[in-house]
């Protein structure tokens, strides 16, 4: 039987901070386990931190050399056989859970600390982007889901909602984590292998992840995307002032998607949550673009004010 050390739980903290760069989504990354990608992530010390957010900021900080914004908490990540949990070395073997926090900022400068990197999210999760149509990768991935699947009816069900291989079944964008979790039950993503102790096979999709940050990251990616359409959470990504162009490259970039250009700038106009600032940008190497600005009213507790996500046809 196990003794009291061994039943113990430590609690860990992992941050998903996303920015913008060049046109797209990133994520902050650390070196992780054998030099893989990592969210920043840290223990908290019930002795020593107040609360698990100032825990959280202190870590972020003295890993990267960025300080956080405003941050929101995810999920608590606690399954039994993950690389993360997975009982901490030493004598103690505590079992080892993680808490998820997102963290959005317009503030994408380089990181101070010279390991710490923002990562394309989508070279992450190159299923998850659709802005030019269906992704190279989503061909071998359907042909080894629909060999795992077999003639299993409800196995079939789930790869053609999630992953939409038809006319006749819609993408949703905002189920990124379903979509990572069914590639990792069917054993074809890197961490699968991993954590099974099985050779990782050539041309697993994407960039994989430290322990079990590329499932955290799904969770926080997938909660942007649906805060996008509630939520005026995109003006946290962007600065000061904008073209209607770069706020539309933005929904893109966390959506995934090719947006329709006209109706995409009716919803924004409609919405009221931008504001001509007076000045134009020449720095759209063309024609001059006016430049906007975030309304002067409180949009932070903005419930039904998300942007519009018109799809190109």
């Amino acid at each position: 039987m196990a003794g009291p050390a061994e039943q113990g739980v430590r609690i860990g903290l992992s941050a998903v901070v996303i920015a913008l760069r060049d046109r797209m989504a990133c994520v902050l990354t650390t070196p992780g386990d054998d030099r893989a990608l990592a969210l920043p992530f840290g223990p908290f010390d019930p002795a020593r931190d107040r609360t698990f957010e100032l825990a959280l900021r202190a870590f972020v900080t003295a890993q990267t050399g960025f300080r956080l914004g405003f941050v929101e908490q995810l999920y608590t990540f606690g399954d039994l056989g993950r690389a993360s949990p997975r009982a901490t070395p030493g004598p103690e073997r505590r079992r080892e859970v993680s808490v998820g926090y997102l963290a959005l900022t317009a503030d994408a400068a380089d990181a101070p600390l010279a390991e710490a990197r923002w990562t394309p999210v989508l070279d992450i999760f190159p299923w998850e982007d659709r802005r030019d149509g269906a992704p190279a990768c989503l061909a071998p991935l359907l042909e080894g889901l629909t060999a795992w699947a077999g003639a299993d009816l409800r196995r079939r069900s789930r790869v053609d909602t999630l992953f939409a291989p038809s006319p006749s079944h819609r993408w949703n964008e905002g189920r990124v984590l379903e979509r990572y979790e069914l590639l990792y039950e069917a054993g074809l993503v890197a961490e699968a292998a991993r954590d099974r102790d099985r050779a990782i096979p050539s041309g697993a999709p994407g960039r994989a992840m430290a322990s079990d940050h590329r499932r955290i990251l799904a969770t926080g990616l997938g909660r942007l995307r649906s805060k996008l359409k509630y939520r005026p959470v995109l003006f946290d990504l962007m600065p000061a002032t904008f073209t209607l162009s770069e706020l539309q490259a933005a929904a893109e970039a966390v959506a995934g998607l090719s947006l329709h250009k006209q109706n995409f700038r009716r919803g924004v106009e409609r919405t009221g949550l931008v504001e001509p600032t007076g000045r134009l940008s020449a720095a759209t190497g063309g024609r001059p673009a006016e430049l906007f600005r975030t309304a002067d009213t409180d949009i932070s507790g903005a419930d039904t004010l998300g942007l519009p996500l018109p799809a190109q046809r």
